[in-house]
This record gives structure tokens, C-alpha cells and sequence, in this order.
């Protein structure tokens, strides 16, 4: 049983480093980088995501969590240099709760620079990407690589 411990630990240790590697996504079918080309999203694909993140319980999860990481922050003196994972996931988060229906990827680097790309369904969207991301403290600037979703004919 004593040798089996460390063995069980190490998988699970393993295991998470496996699951935190993905891309910060505002859904499951966004691009996995914000360097590759945005897909069209089927449409099941696009009224599941809008139901979960127009659901009021969701956007309260997302601001509550963005809210608790913003405290944690402010508790551990992050204001001048915040870590880019809390960054990518507080912008990604803020996205998916204010325009639900996108296809986003998000990205950040250590100076404050968030990368959003994928699609948006209309121009007033793409317009709220740079405002929102903003309102998260430690965003310096972004750089909206996103596009708007061409109509299906």
C-alpha cells in the first residue's frame, strides 16, 4: 500500500497537468489558438451555447468567479503584474457571459496583452471584445484577431 500511494499521487499530478493545457475557450467548438482560422459552429452547436451562457445562473458563476479572483489578487498585491492563466480565464469568462453566441480563443502574455480570436455573430459584438476584456484588471491591451461569422446562404 506504501508504494501504491506515491504511484496514485503522481498519476493524478499528471493527469491535472494534462487537463490545464487547454486554450482558454468561450466554447467547446472555438478555435484552439488564437492563431488558427475560425470554423463555422453547427448550428446545435450554437443554441447549446447560447441556452448555458444566457442562463442567469451561469453569468453569475462567471462574475462571481471573476469577482474572487479579482480579491484573491488584490489580497496577494497582483495589481502590477497578474498571472497570464487568471488573465486568459477572467477575460474568456467575461466574453462568454456578455456575448454568449461567439466561437472566442483567448490568449494573454506576461505584459498584459490579451489576444481574443474566433467569430461573433455581428459587428456590435466584435465592438464589445476590446471594452470588456478591459474591465478586467491587469489587461493593459488587446488585440482582437476575431472576426464576424459571414450569414449562411
Amino acid at each position: 500500500m506504501q508504494k501504491l500511494t506515491p504511484f496514485l499521487i503522481s498519476g493524478l499530478l499528471i493527469f491535472g497537468v494534462a487537463a490545464c493545457d487547454n486554450a482558454s475557450k468561450t466554447s467547446e467548438s472555438a478555435p484552439n489558438s488564437t492563431n488558427e482560422a475560425p470554423q463555422t459552429p453547427s448550428v446545435q452547436t450554437t443554441q447549446a451555447s447560447q441556452q448555458d451562457a444566457q442562463s442567469d445562473v451561469r453569468r453569475r458563476q462567471l462574475n462571481e468567479d471573476i469577482r474572487a479572483r479579482e480579491q484573491r489578487s488584490n489580497i496577494t498585491g497582483g495589481d502590477t503584474q497578474r498571472a497570464k492563466g487568471d488573465l486568459k480565464s477572467e477575460v474568456r469568462s467575461k466574453l462568454e457571459a456578455n456575448i454568449p453566441k461567439s466561437q472566442l480563443t483567448v490568449d494573454a502574455a506576461d505584459n498584459g496583452t490579451v489576444t481574443v480570436a474566433g467569430t461573433v455573430n455581428n459587428q456590435q459584438e466584435l465592438a464589445k471584445i476590446e471594452p470588456l476584456a478591459k474591465q478586467i484588471k491587469g489587461v493593459k491591451s488587446v488585440v482582437v484577431k476575431a472576426t464576424v461569422l459571414a450569414p449562411k446562404k
